[in-house]
């Protein structure tokens, strides 16, 4: 069955949002979710330019709302802020805030390389607290604010060789906690969306891999590839993950904050 994207109107027309790593996957298919609402958005992300101003164009003309993009590299405090700048200075106050982005690594606990271990806590944990922080404040004044944090279902459990990934889901999931606390007072509520296995690039190129090495079908790979993960055996689609967001920006959300929100086809439920 072809999934087709939630088209209720949430009333979030002309809200600003920034969507962090929105190049592709997750987060390219909030910045069209939020876009097809209406929503001013800033991308974000590291790719190649003529394609990012191809996607960034297409979503212009599409929706005729602005769609900007700022390729600040989320491991250095100077372009976060920078980014937050540029946002407001080209569409306005954030009200609608997503951190996506992410970095990954593969190793054992005693393998990973320092510099992978800081640049991961940089940009999966450090950015989003940056982010927070630089727009907070003007989402208190205004009474009204939305951040969702894009964590994992490893920021609810565990497995091996991702200690850097399962350290900084974690964390997030904490941030977002404190956050909603904070918030309460605002209206801003803050919530952590805890996807699985998603049909993502990295997993694209995870199954390409298998297949390559095994010479199996795609449905075979796909089977196996999930066995162990996610009792549905389907895969998470962006697009379901980025309507989670539209509706976590409604006024029906505006009582849930402080929330993990799994989304992984009973992964947690094991």
């Amino acid at each position: 069955m072809t999934y087709r994207p939630l088209k209720a109107d949430v009333g979030i027309a002309g809200k600003c949002a920034l969507v962090t790593g929105s190049i592709g996957g997750i987060g390219y298919a909030t910045v069209r979710a939020l876009a097809g609402q209406g929503c001013r958005v800033m991308m974000n992300g590291l790719g190649d330019m003529a394609e990012i101003e191809q996607k960034r164009k297409g979503l212009a003309d599409e929706f005729r709302v602005k769609v900007g993009f700022n390729g600040a590299d989320l491991a250095d405090v100077r372009q976060i802020e920078e980014l937050v700048r540029a946002t407001e200075r080209e569409l306005g106050p954030i009200e609608i805030l997503v951190n996506n982005a992410v970095t990954r690594n593969f190793h054992p606990i005693d393998e990973i390389p320092v510099d992978r271990w800081n640049y991961a806590l940089a940009v999966n944990l450090s950015a989003p607290f940056h982010l927070i922080r630089l727009t907070l404040p003007g989402m208190k004044s205004r009474q009204w604010g939305r951040i969702i944090n894009i964590a994992s279902n490893l920021g609810l459990t565990g497995t091996v060789d991702r200690g850097d990934y399962v350290a900084t889901k974690h964390g997030v999931v904490g941030l977002t906690r404190a956050v909603a606390l904070e918030g309460l007072p605002h209206r801003v509520t803050c919530n952590a969306i805890c996807p699985g296995a998603t049909l993502t690039p990295h997993a694209e190129r995870q199954l390409r891999e298998r297949m390559e090495r095994s010479g199996k079908s795609r449905e075979e790979t796909v089977k196996e590839f999930l066995a162990q993960r996610q009792p549905s055996g389907r895969f998470v689609l962006p697009e379901q993950v980025a309507d989670s967001i539209v509706f976590l920006c409604s006024e029906a959300a505006s009582e849930m904050t402080g929330s993990p929100i799994s989304i992984d086809g009973g992964w947690y439920a094991m």
